[in-house]
């Protein structure tokens, strides 16, 4: 049994309620690699980086940080990168650059350790000895309930980078933990705390629960002397070549297929052809790439109520492959306006039937969604992403009321698709896709029938927990699995 089973287990055996706590590290706990490193690239591109500033921090890395002193002088190399801008500038650079690198470095395990205490009601908690502006989008994302972070000096809404109060690095945020618990009624010895540095050491003893997640070597030696449990992950990696001439196959099989179905559809003049074409293409193009799609259960729902509205939860390009796989045909979809301008796709979207909507546009949105309603009427399924738009983690955002609104009004059942592993597949802001299997549950249909308008939002959010439950309950051996996974990758799908 693996030690992230034994987690997962042990998580589900702790008391319920908010008095238990758990409190995540950030940087090389749930995700690989630092923060930091997205901000020093982009003060790079930037230009913003001196000669000078460059020079100390190699210092530092060669001298390494072993203290409070050797962290503050860290904190005070980086005063450059915050003084002057305001604090939301800060954030908003912040939430910029999670969103496009550092979310696609989450860890899938650790953030389904997050989910199963999220769904026993623990206090969720991001401790780092990071800054506010690293920290704040990964706490919004997760909807914790508290941040401790290292914080900085703000007058007028301006930064000073000088640094307010202490730290939290090694006793520092051991201190900030246990005040957050006296403020807050927590109880440390029912409570979880993940790490991987060696400098959080105080901070894990602090809690009943510890664990080191992919420690570095001196907490490696203090988690064995202690008994504390040992979570090994790692993210796979990939070759980009074969990464690129797995994504080019794919993306040549679908516009080979697409191109047949235009052709077939000129010549028997029926649009239909397009879509009876393209999900060949789009099997072809998946296995080229590596992708397997394994449907765990309810299958037989993905074909038992259509006409109806098949919902899927939005993390990825990659999803509408997964979904023309799954529904096969006789369904159209919706999709944002901006994709009827993507060259060639956006073309062979509005072949295929798809309906587009402005989603700035409000005033007009029962009236953009009306074609959608008309083709449901006249027999033909509906696939759409209820988030809108992408998420950059395995969370999932809030619904819009649109597709429950048309499901109502065409009188049809919605089906929900849950998909678990398109994100770590090909990532919100990537372009290649990473070879690997998309698991999917189908829900049972829910009748709309006896709906009113009136209850739609609350409908929508009913709908929303059941995924949100879903993904929180999926089965362990498939995040065992990929963690086994990672570590097995041929020469050929590996850098090494």
């Amino acid at each position: 049994m693996s030690a992230f089973t034994d987690r997962m287990r042990a998580i589900r055996s702790a008391p319920r309620g908010k008095q238990v706590a758990a409190l995540f590290d950030y940087d090389g706990t749930l995700i690989e690699g630092f923060s930091a490193a997205a901000i020093m690239r982009a003060r790079l591109r930037s230009m913003e980086f001196g000669l000078g500033e460059l020079a100390e921090f190699l210092l530092i890395g060669l001298r390494g940080v072993v203290s409070e002193q050797d962290y503050a002088e860290v904190l005070a190399a980086t005063r450059p990168t915050f003084a002057g801008k305001t604090y939301a500038e800060l954030i908003a650079f912040g939430e910029y650059l999670f969103k496009h690198e550092t979310a696609a470095k989450l860890r899938p395990q650790m953030w389904q350790i997050l989910r199963a205490h999220r769904e026993m009601g623990h206090t969720i908690v991001i401790a780092s000895s990071a800054t506010r502006f690293q920290i704040e989008p990964i706490a919004k994302e997760i909807g914790a309930d508290y941040a401790l972070a290292t914080d900085v000096e703000v007058v007028d809404g301006v930064v000073t980078g000088n640094i307010k109060g202490r730290p939290l690095w090694g006793p520092g945020k051991a201190a900030a933990v246990r005040q957050l618990a006296r403020e807050h009624d927590i109880d440390l010895n029912a409570s979880f705390a993940y790490s991987d540095g060696n400098e959080d050491i105080p901070y894990l003893e602090a809690v009943g629960n510890p664990a080191a997640v992919s420690p570095r070597r001196i907490l490696r030696a203090e988690a064995e002397a202690r008994g504390w449990p040992i979570i090994d992950l790692k993210n796979p990696t990939y070759n980009k070549f074969g990464m690129l001439a797995r994504t080019g196959a794919f993306y040549g099989s679908f516009l080979a297929s697409a191109a047949v179905g235009v052709a077939a559809g000129i010549v028997r003049r029926d649009p239909q052809a397009l879509v009876e074409a393209l999900p060949t293409g789009n099997d072809v193009g998946l296995s080229l790439a590596g992708v397997h799609v394994q449907v765990l259960e309810g299958g037989e729902y993905l074909f038992s109520d259509r006409p109806c509205v098949f919902l899927f939860n939005h993390q990825s390009k990659l999803d509408l492959p997964v979904m023309i796989h799954l529904i096969r045909g006789e369904a159209t979809g919706v999709a944002k306006k901006e994709v009827a301008r993507v060259p060639v796709l956006g073309e062979i979207l509005k072949q295929a039937g798809l309906v587009f909507i402005d989603r700035a546009d409000r005033s007009k949105a029962i009236e953009q969604l009306a074609p959608a309603v008309d083709a449901l009427r006249d027999g033909m399924s509906l696939v759409i992403a209820p988030e809108g738009t992408r998420s950059p983690t395995p969370r999932v955002g809030e619904f819009k009321k649109g597709p429950f609104h048309i499901a109502m009004q065409a009188g049809v059942p919605i089906v929900p698709v849950v998909l678990r592993n398109t994100g770590e597949l090909m990532w919100r802001g990537a372009q290649l896709i990473r070879p690997g299997t998309v698991e999917v549950m189908v829900l049972p249909p829910i009748d709309t029938s006896t709906w009113t308008v009136e209850e739609i939002g609350k409908r929508a959010e009913e709908v929303r927990q059941m995924y949100v439950s879903t993904l929180a309950d999926w089965p362990l051996e498939s995040f065992v699995d990929d963690s086994v996974k990672s570590l097995r990758r041929s020469p050929e799908e590996t850098a090494r």
